[in-house]
């Protein structure tokens, strides 16, 4: 229970001390008029929750390991279906008959799918509890890899892959939600932490080298996605066995639904990102599309939608009510720093390992096994520097690591901006792939420890929640971006064979140095946003 200071009326003490496990809705109405005023002081510790008073804070460290291994599971499937698809995209799209304006958007729609449906998710598990909306996640995550794989037509494993990312938004903010509710700050916390954050990055990458040695056989491209599909049905049984059960709640009835959730916010904000992220996927097809008149006015509706969001947050937190993502969450500057910072390191991280997979095929004419081989150093350094972010970020200023590991990840674009095609891979590739996930895999798990240890646990799951959505629309962003540079300064330039590998690498070093500005803004972000964070993840007493 939280102990309430005296210069707090009656109400306001009643009010506070709902229990850490009452609804969302409950939480953030009574705390609304309140969180402008605190947000940035409010620490778990100086509202003295008893961590003891629950039955999962305790758990042995074998239920631990389980507990964390399926929820980064989750993660780690979800993402290697995605880097199967990357390194296959032109297989899978000859034997689908998937044409070439549609080619690109297997991997844009469910970055768009998720992104938009993550905040409506993290409101429904706060509502009908972590578990429930998680293992329904998992559940429908592994019925749509498995459709993936016996899809017919292009168009159907488009809808396939928008329906797995609808699902993977159920998993994402509950397996935050669920690791905070469930373990104390300190060491097994962090670790859990950082492997979710190794989950996505290491996924993927474990995706890119099998997909190309599925596609060098005679296994194929679909033998990855049953084997996503397996391992995914594996641990939704796991989790229904293993998922701690959510702690009592309040009866559903529809008048809470109702008023509990912010609805007009889901609306507006999954409205506003799912127009933007459509009209950036239609752009990244072609360039010329940002000329048609039916873009143009999407583009200015999703516009005008966000000052209106941001007004309407205004006035649900200036009257009392429950909103989505209240504007006095943007004043905690490490928060807001820090999802800047995944913004950027999220697109440069997506966007490098795309168009480095173009470059290895594309450029040098590598076979997609050589080429999946090639991202090994990511998947070995993905491994450790994880672990060994989760065992000593308690040791080390946050900033300071933050910083450091963000510098570093810009010399991978910066080397492949400079790189000669005909230079062995162990002059600057090598190099550039094993720098490239540094920062997002570090930001990733000091991100949730700044969450956990600068957020009351009444707003811990909207942070968390409003986080992943940033990462995921970066990732959309991104891979827009670059799609738009490379093929403008391809077309631009002066090989008459636009296809050529050499008209290829203009287009692609000019996408290089792009992604090396933004790391380097994103390390001028984290520089001045996080200079007064210390060290995160700290054992409480």
């Amino acid at each position: 229970m939280a102990t309430v200071v005296a210069t707090q009326t009656q109400a306001e003490a009643l009010e506070l001390e709902l229990p850490t496990n009452a609804s969302f809705g409950q939480r953030r109405t009574a705390d609304s008029q309140r969180l402008g005023r605190h947000l940035s002081d409010s620490r778990p510790e100086e509202l003295n929750y008893d961590a003891s008073s629950t039955d999962t804070s305790n758990m042995s460290r074998t239920r631990a390991t389980i507990l964390v291994t399926t929820l980064t599971g989750l993660t780690f499937v979800g993402s290697m279906s995605t880097g199967l698809l990357t390194i296959g995209l032109p297989w899978i799209a000859a034997d689908l008959n998937l044409p070439d304006s549609l080619l690109l958007w297997p991997a844009s729609v469910y970055s768009l799918a998720n992104g938009c449906c993550l905040l409506l998710a993290g409101s429904l598990a706060d509502f009908l509890g972590n578990r429930m909306i998680n293992l329904l996640g998992c559940f429908f995550l592994s019925v749509f890899i498995l459709a993936c794989s016996v899809s017919q037509t292009g168009i159907q494993l488009i809808l396939f892959r928008a329906f797995q990312g609808i699902a993977t938004s159920m998993c994402l903010p509950t397996a935050f939600s669920i690791l905070t509710d469930t373990m104390p700050a300190g060491k097994r916390r962090n670790i859990g932490f950082a492997c979710l954050g190794l989950g996505q990055p290491f996924g993927f990458s474990v995706g890119l080298v099998l997909g190309g040695i599925f596609q060098s056989s005679v296994l194929g491209w679909r033998f990855g996605y049953y084997l996503c599909a397996g391992a995914m049905f594996i641990l939704t049984l796991v989790n229904y066995f293993k998922l701690p059960k959510d702690s009592p709640r309040e009866p559903f009835t529809f008048y809470r639904l109702r008023t509990e959730i912010d609805w007009v916010g889901i609306v507006l904000s999954s409205s506003s990102l799912g127009l933007i992220s459509y009209v950036f996927a239609v752009i990244t097809d072609s360039p010329s599309n940002v000329e048609k008149a039916e873009n143009i006015a999407l583009l200015c509706i999703a516009t005008g939608m966000i000052p209106a969001f941001c007004t309407w947050m205004w006035w649900r937190e200036k009257n009392g009510k429950s909103a989505l993502i209240p504007n006095s969450l943007w004043k905690n500057t490490a928060f807001a720093s820090i999802c800047v910072m995944v913004l950027f390191s999220w697109a440069v991280l997506n966007g490098m390992e795309t168009i480095l997979s173009l470059f290895f095929q594309e450029v040098q004419q590598l076979p997609a096994i050589q080429a999946a081989l090639r991202f090994m150093p990511n998947v070995i350094i993905g491994i450790v520097l994880n672990l060994g972010t989760g065992l000593l970020v308690h040791r080390f200023h946050a900033n300071y690591l933050v910083l450091i590991t963000t510098i570093l990840s810009a010399g991978s674009p910066l080397l492949m901006a400079i790189i000669d095609p005909e230079w062995s891979w162990w002059y600057c590739a090598f190099w550039a792939v094993l720098l490239g996930p540094l920062s997002a895999d570090v930001i990733f798990t000091v991100a949730n420890l700044i969450i956990a240890d600068s957020f009351s646990p009444k707003t811990q799951g909207l942070a968390g929640a409003v986080f992943n959505t940033v990462s995921q629309f970066g990732t959309s962003i991104g891979l827009t971006i670059f799609a738009i540079i490379s093929a403008g300064v391809t077309d631009r330039s002066s090989y008459p064979d636009k296809g050529s590998p050499d008209a290829l690498m203009m287009g692609y070093r000019a996408v290089f140095w792009t992604c090396f500005g933004l790391m380097l803004a994103a390390s001028g972000v984290g520089a001045w946003g996080l200079r007064r964070v210390g060290k995160v993840g700290l054992k409480s007493d």
